[in-house]
């Protein structure tokens, strides 16, 4: 019994001895303690925690060659090689921090996004459409946000002191051409698409990303939906016409049918108007969307769109009797497009489409029959790779042709144009942390008929504070061509150019959205000339100007239940040579003072939703030949107030009424003035106003589908 106890201890001390003792310390890489990172060996069940301290110990029986491995949410995970020679093993263990990029810094300077992809976005897409002031139209949400300038008589978007043409428009990452309705001067026009082919959208008002171009101030990004949510019919009947929308829905594929018509005719016959109207404007739109998932995860889609419209209207001149002048004017306008996504191998995916737009206008001004017609094919590919989690890729091609033709039908005389632009651009992401990104970006073209070459350079770094607040900066510059009307009178004009600088704030946390932004842009080679607008002599690239200022907005869904509201608020000092100026002024669609408020509120026993939303600037400087000086006078304040009932009687129907100003405020958007002077001396001159003191629509939207749960709501 004596031996057999001894055998047993002895037996024992061998085994206590073969207990190796693993400690040491783990921290990350900014020399913080980690508690709670498992440490453990590969292969076996040794392991343990670390303490508050980051310390950790734990005894194994394993012998020779082994891995240790440090894991911990938020980290990557670390295996290190150790090797058991009878002895304990010491050692200290780095992690470094594994990027989440649901929760890491995003570049926020310049940008903002509608999607219902991400938590920190400024709109959803179904706020764009529900907007009151906006009618239904994507640009008129867009105008309730910073940066932004209600210029009522034209309804074009406005950024930050640049004009309408300074913004460009792109669908799933290809340019539209003329993207906005044809009108006459003064009559505000829209977007020619409608909200609901759209998932999301990322607006720009600066230092945009190097994947765009051919924009001196922003860029609005307008992504498609990839499948619909099911199969279903949609009945509109509206005030000023109606339309049907089917959509067929299988297991990989959609396809989408839309046929629209509008005329305004017997609504303006109900509702008085300020514009004589010889024909009311009228026209129709059709369109074709589909889309077919690929494997391993593509996606292949194509869309085209047919519209053709008109108006007929008296425009009075000033100093003359009678009706004025009689402008007629018809517009056919196609676009098409198609795109395409793929997963490629090692961690590459691509994609690559082509659209084509072609606008044709006639107007007829004065029995002088003149037609436009603007052309524009686009093609890109563009090829994306994460390197890692922190080093991202994105490198594209592009190829642009562009047609122009004017042509005076009755005389028989034409001119015209083409150009080919060529883009290459480069654009990388680095993530040094959860909390500081870094963008660097260049982007090259050459225009074969101005025979011209530039580069132009873009970067943006981002840093995200403890409290989930970040820091945003972006710099950029920027290259356009001028507008075609200025080109076929010279074909040789070269680019016109932007500087960016912009810093911005951001939180996004409970509900709320603060966003903050300073900024400054330069321009150069602004076009100028010398005469009329209408008719510009000598065009050269000699005009400059800047922009600068800050814009504040602030969105709330948390503090007034059932409540959703913003307000934004815009300054901008902007002053620029261009056009026929002698001098750098500040442009009559660039008040200083921009502000507005939308808010909405569901009302659950009513089954509706009441919006409201109103708009103010501080007036519109315009030049009175009577008084020296250039854009020597200023409009009393913009001011509209519009609100909105939406009631839903049953799941799939809305009744939706909105009435725009309300308040019947007289807004004045500027002054024309003669060519000559009058008897005592004086030019005369007559004011730019709106088409009605207000507008009203009131629409029935029916959505048909097997569960009698889908609605309209996003056509709003």
């Amino acid at each position: 019994m004596k031996n057999i106890l001894i055998i047993l201890l002895i037996i024992a001390g061998i085994r206590v001895e073969a207990q190796n003792l693993v400690e040491g310390f783990v921290t990350s890489t900014k020399g913080d303690s980690l508690p709670g990172v498992n440490v453990y060996l590969k292969n076996t069940y040794d392991g343990t925690s670390t303490k508050v301290n980051g310390y950790f110990s734990f005894k194994t029986s394993a012998t020779g060659n082994q891995t240790l491995v440090a894991q911990s949410v938020g980290f990557k995970k670390r295996e290190f090689p150790v090797v058991f020679n009878d002895g304990p093993i010491e050692i200290d263990i780095e992690l470094k921090e594994a990027i989440d990029q649901l929760n890491a810094v995003t570049i926020t300077a310049g940008a903002m996004e509608a999607s219902d992809a991400k938590k920190a976005v400024v709109l959803k897409p179904l706020d764009i459409v529900t907007t009151p002031s906006a009618m239904g139209d994507i640009i008129g949400a867009f105008q309730t946000l910073p940066g932004t300038s209600t210029v009522g008589n034209d309804g074009r978007l406005f950024v930050r002191g640049g004009d309408a043409s300074e913004t460009a428009i792109f669908i799933d990452g290809l340019q539209v051409g003329n993207a906005f309705g044809t009108t006459a001067s003064n009559v505000p026009t829209r977007t020619r698409f409608s909200p609901n082919l759209f998932k999301g959208s990322f607006f720009s008002t600066g230092g945009y990303s190097a994947e765009y171009g051919q924009a001196l101030s922003s860029a609005l990004a307008l992504n498609t939906v990839d499948i619909p949510l099911r199969s279903q019919g949609d009945i509109s009947i509206m005030s000023l016409g109606g339309g049907y929308t089917q959509t067929l829905v299988g297991k990989n594929n959609s396809i989408t049918a839309s046929a629209n018509y509008f005329d305004l005719s017997p609504y303006q016959s109900l509702i008085k108007q300020d514009f004589d109207w010889e024909r009311s404007p009228y026209g129709w739109d059709a369109s074709l969307a589909a889309s077919q998932k690929l494997s391993n995860g593509g996606m292949l889609k194509a869309y085209f769109q047919k519209e053709s419209n008109g108006l007929k209207l008296w425009q009075k001149q000033p100093g003359e009797a009678g009706r004025g002048t009689l402008i007629g004017i018809k517009n056919k306008y196609t676009y098409a497009q198609s795109n395409i996504k793929l997963i490629g191998k090692n961690g590459w995916s691509y994609t690559g489409g082509a659209s084509y737009s072609d606008n044709l206008d006639q107007f007829d001004l004065d029995s002088q029959m003149v037609s436009q017609q603007n052309r524009l094919i686009h093609l890109k590919g563009v090829a994306i790779k994460d390197f890692s989690d922190a080093i991202s890729l994105k490198t594209g091609v592009e190829s642009t042709w562009s047609s122009y033709q004017e042509t005076l039908v009755n005389e028989g005389l034409s001119r015209d144009f083409l150009d080919q632009r060529y883009n290459v651009f480069l654009e990388s992401d680095y993530y040094l942390s959860n909390q500081l990104i870094f963008r660097g970006g260049v982007r090259s073209g050459y225009s074969v008929l101005n025979d011209e070459f530039w580069i132009d350079p873009r970067a943006s770094v981002s840093y995200k504070f403890e409290h989930e607040g970040q820091m945003s900066f972006a710099y950029g510059t920027f290259s356009q061509l001028p507008l075609e009307r200025f080109r076929i009178l010279n074909n040789n004009l070269g680019n016109t150019e932007a500087e960016h600088f912009i810093l911005n704030y951001f939180i996004s946390k409970s509900g709320r959205t603060f966003r903050a932004e300073a900024f400054h842009k330069s321009y150069d080679n602004l076009v100028t000339f010398n005469g009329y607008n209408q008719a510009p002599e000598d065009i050269s690239l000699s005009g400059q100007g800047y922009a600068k200022g800050m814009d504040f907005f602030y969105r709330d869904r948390k503090s007034i239940k059932e409540t959703d509201f913003w307000i934004t608020y815009s300054f901008v000092d902007s002053k620029r040579k261009f056009d026929s100026f002698e001098s750098q002024v500040q442009p009559s669609f660039a008040p200083r003072h921009n502000a507005s408020v939308v808010a909405k509120h569901y009302v659950s026993f009513l089954q509706s939703q009441l919006g409201m939303s109103f708009s103010v600037n501080d007036g519109y400087t315009y030049t009175n030949p009577n008084l020296p000086g250039e854009q020597n006078a200023k409009t009393k304040s913009f001011q509209d107030m519009s609100i909105s009932w939406s009631y839903l009687p049953k799941p799939n129907l809305i009744i939706h009424l909105a009435c725009s100003n309300v308040l019947g405020r007289d807004n004045i958007f500027g002054y024309q003035y003669g060519q000559e002077a009058n008897e005592s001396g004086l030019v005369p001159g007559m004011p730019v106003v709106q088409g009605a003191p207000r507008f009203l629509f009131l629409g029935i939207f029916l959505t048909l589908s097997s569960d009698k749960s889908a609605n309209q709501l996003n056509n709003l």
